[in-house]
């Protein structure tokens, strides 16, 4: 299992440097990561880092909440691929999802999917703040949207990734999209586990230590 070219390098606090970010693309070139994913101010920077590598800049948008307006959210997508982004890691609207408007969510979802290409979007639906019901939901709903991956977490929030979540989102997309971890993933042993599980990507703030 080659975990160095699953894993997204992922800087995402709010004062992170450009010596911070420049210090994470200088470290996933030389691990081979499959991504450094940063906040969309940080991708012009990270595109220029990156370039002539295998590895891709990814993004994230409606970060940490997901609470804002679907265009603003959109907007970001567009303007971060404009930008460099070939990935972006959106975060859901869990209020709606917690209202059941499941068509609200749909619809947020496929405004960045759209916005996105030919980027790939990644649906961050914060596994922590939902019930079983409503993750499979989510999955569901970003699997009509065009999503490519769903992922658990933003680590912002109040849990990080688990191997029952995992589990229970790989068993809801089948093979039809992939599945992606983040969150509190700090040892090789819990990575490897993930993997196990059904995990194709794993997004982590140290990937090193995960080698």
């Amino acid at each position: 299992m080659e975990i160095a070219k699953m894993i997204d390098h992922t800087m995402l606090k709010a004062d992170a440097t450009t010596e911070t970010i420049t210090r994470y693309c200088g470290e996933a070139r030389e691990h081979g990561f499959a991504s450094v994913c940063v906040n969309s101010c940080h991708v012009p920077l990270v595109s220029s880092l990156l370039k002539g590598s295998d590895v891709k800049t990814c993004c994230v948008v409606g970060f940490p909440l997901g609470a804002m307006l679907t265009t603003a959210k959109a907007y970001e997508a567009a303007q971060s691929v404009k930008a460099g982004a070939h990935e972006v890691d959106m975060v859901i609207n869990i209020g709606a999802v917690k209202d059941k408007n499941w068509d609200f969510v749909r619809d947020d979802i496929k405004a960045v999917v759209e916005a996105s290409k030919p980027a790939i979007v990644k649906v961050i639906i914060e596994t922590c703040l939902l019930t079983d019901e409503e993750k499979v939901k989510a999955c569901q709903l970003s699997e009509e949207a065009g999503a490519a991956f769903v992922k658990t977490s933003t680590g912002f929030s109040t849990g990080g990734a688990t191997l029952e979540d995992i589990r229970l989102m790989r068993r809801t997309v089948g093979d039809r999209l992939q599945v992606k971890a983040s969150g509190g993933i700090r040892t090789p042993e819990f990575a490897k586990e993930l993997v196990e599980a059904g995990a194709d990507r794993i997004g982590a703030g140290n990937g090193i230590v995960l080698l």
